[in-house]
């Protein structure tokens, strides 16, 4: 079991002022001589805001969004994905014209 730890107010507000600054738990460990987890479960109990400033995420294009609808044929999306690796990689494709598809029967 791990041992007891006496936290001083010196070492709170260490944690206090470094985590305002922007500071990661694992920083403020090494500055303290503790590991990350000790840092980080001493400054939920003593409420200590900051932190580094999360960036949000860039919003998926619609072609990744998981409640559209299926592709057209010959989408850039599904033909690449089914001609990668094959032949016919970098071909575009080009859908039939009626008199084409016609003339195949």
């Amino acid at each position: 079991m791990p041992e007891r730890r006496d936290w001083t107010e010196a070492a709170d507000n260490t944690i206090r002022r470094m985590r305002a600054d922007g500071a990661t738990w694992a920083a403020i460990g090494a500055v303290l001589g503790l590991s990350r987890n000790t840092i980080i479960e001493r400054g939920r109990r003593i409420h200590a805001a900051g932190g580094p400033v999360q960036t949000q995420r860039p919003p998926r294009p619609p072609e990744d969004d998981p409640n559209r609808g299926p592709l057209p044929a010959g989408h850039p999306i599904s033909w690449g994905l089914l001609t990668a690796g094959t032949v016919l990689e970098g071909v575009a494709y080009t859908p039939l014209s009626a008199e084409r598809r016609e003339a195949g029967r």
